[in-house]
């Protein structure tokens, strides 16, 4: 049943297969090549068959010539080959690398008198292979650390405090607005410290109503209706003997502040009827991006769980402060859309990351995540343009499409210019005029009084 399937729809099979598949006999003439193959070579059937596969010149026959071995190919020596991975040249010239898999055929005397080669496509394996490999030199020191990319003077220091905390027992506080990265630094004070085969539980104090989240970090609330199992084990008790991560602590409200300072004092959750109180072995990493000592002027967060908290401080730079990781960060994260997406993007124009440098990021890394997001969701090439970046970077376009030349300006006249040139490119809106010159709103006016400007009216030179 099989050999008359296959003596019917064989051929049928064999052109619709999506590897490559040659047949060639032993002088090397191609007798017949599937679909897939002239796809693979871009060739047409008729610019192959009869040729000598000498014209697709496979490295596998070049290097067994180099090494003097008969004009005869190996796969009619040996009778087969496998996994062999090699590489053809295209119609167009250009080279992909493939597997093959190959065997020779016999007639019924025994006698070889063909063989036919498999050819699967590598090039896309090749090219995640690139990509995995340039990931893999940005968690090297030299450019990132546990997954914080960046070489500027800034976070080298911030990656050698956060390697000394890791060694520590001591609470530690990290602060840096939204998007810095926080998390990541909380999970490298984990990872690298003496409690990494502990757990590591996270605490979002923002995320959740004052019940809500003194239930999660302290368990059931005796007495409460919630419809939650009674004894659920609490995040604390969940992160015993290793770390729990309280991210956004300034927003904890007053009264749960003061029954987690009770507990890091007395090291032991209280228990309920009938349950013993908990002994506790933990580490508290909190993170926020909030001014802690001005809260606690304003009453709002406690100073005595400032202090038991804020042992060991790490600041994490904003992005405008770090301008010179940018182009790593870019190629980092083009690299993992292609993982992610299958898109063949590789590169960023000239124009695209001038507009990226130059902009303040007031999202920090995360706004740039975003913002490459994007940009892969456009381009359709190989590179990033500026017509790629989300719809904001196209006033600051404009902006850097009026060159000053500052040489022939004088200081005065080079601050008035660029003011005037940002207004413009802005529309007149005095905010992103501000954000462009990257100055505060209350920098603007004091430049626009001092020039005497009026916005609402034609701006003139």
């Amino acid at each position: 049943m099989l050999e008359q399937i296959l003596a019917k729809s064989g051929h049928k099979i064999i052109e619709t297969m999506t590897d490559g598949l040659m047949l060639v006999n032993p002088s090397g003439k191609i007798l017949y090549v599937n679909n897939a193959l002239e796809e693979l070579l871009r060739y047409k059937r008729n610019e192959l068959i009869g040729k000598s596969c000498d014209i697709l010149e496979c490295d596998s026959c070049d290097r067994a010539k180099r090494r003097g071995r008969p004009r005869d190919c190996s796969l009619f020596q040996h009778g087969e080959e496998k996994n062999l991975r090699c590489s053809f040249r295209r119609k167009d010239g250009t080279v992909v690398t493939v597997l093959k898999n190959a065997t020779t055929l016999t007639d019924e005397t025994d006698t070889v008198v063909a063989a036919v080669e498999n050819l699967t496509d590598l090039s896309s394996l090749e090219e995640k292979d690139r990509i995995i490999n340039r990931l893999k030199r940005h968690i090297t020191y030299e450019d990132g650390f546990q997954g914080l990319i960046g070489s500027s003077e800034v976070m080298r220091r911030m990656f050698d405090l956060t390697r000394s905390a890791a060694h520590s027992h001591a609470p530690v506080i990290i602060y840096g607005e939204s998007g810095t990265g926080k998390e990541l630094v909380a999970a490298a004070l984990h990872r690298l410290g003496g409690r990494r085969e502990g757990p590591f539980v996270k605490v979002n104090c923002a995320a959740l109503n004052e019940e809500l989240l003194e239930r999660e970090l302290f368990g059931q609330i005796q007495g409460a209706s919630t419809g939650s199992a009674a004894g659920a084990v609490s995040r604390l008790e969940a992160a015993n003997g290793g770390d729990l991560f309280l991210d956004e602590i300034g927003d904890m409200p007053p009264a749960l502040q003061l029954k987690l300072l009770r507990v890091l004092q007395e090291h032991e959750i209280p228990g309920a009827v009938d349950h013993p109180a908990v002994p506790l072995r933990i580490r508290i990493i909190a993170a926020t991006n909030k001014n802690l000592p001005k809260l606690i002027k304003e009453g709002r967060f406690r100073e005595d769980l400032y202090y038991r908290i804020g042992v060991i401080p790490i600041t994490l730079p904003p992005l405008r402060e770090r301008k010179d990781d940018i182009p790593a960060l870019v190629e980092f994260f083009i690299g993992n859309n292609s993982i992610k997406t299958g898109k063949k993007i590789n590169r960023i124009s000239k124009e695209a990351l001038e507009l990226i440098s130059q902009y303040n990021w007031p999202g920090n890394v995360r706004e740039l995540i975003n913002a490459m997001d994007y940009a892969f969701v456009l381009c359709a090439g190989d590179e990033i343009l500026p017509e790629h970046l989300p719809p904001h970077f196209a006033t600051q376009l404009k902006m850097l499409n009026f060159p000053v030349l500052k040489s022939q300006l004088s200081k005065t006249e080079d601050e008035r210019q660029r003011l005037v040139k940002a207004l413009k490119a802005a529309g007149g809106n005095k905010s992103e005029a501000a954000r462009l010159m990257g100055i505060s709103r209350v920098t603007l006016w004091k430049y626009l009084k001092k020039y005497q400007i009026e916005v609402n009216r034609n701006i003139q030179e």
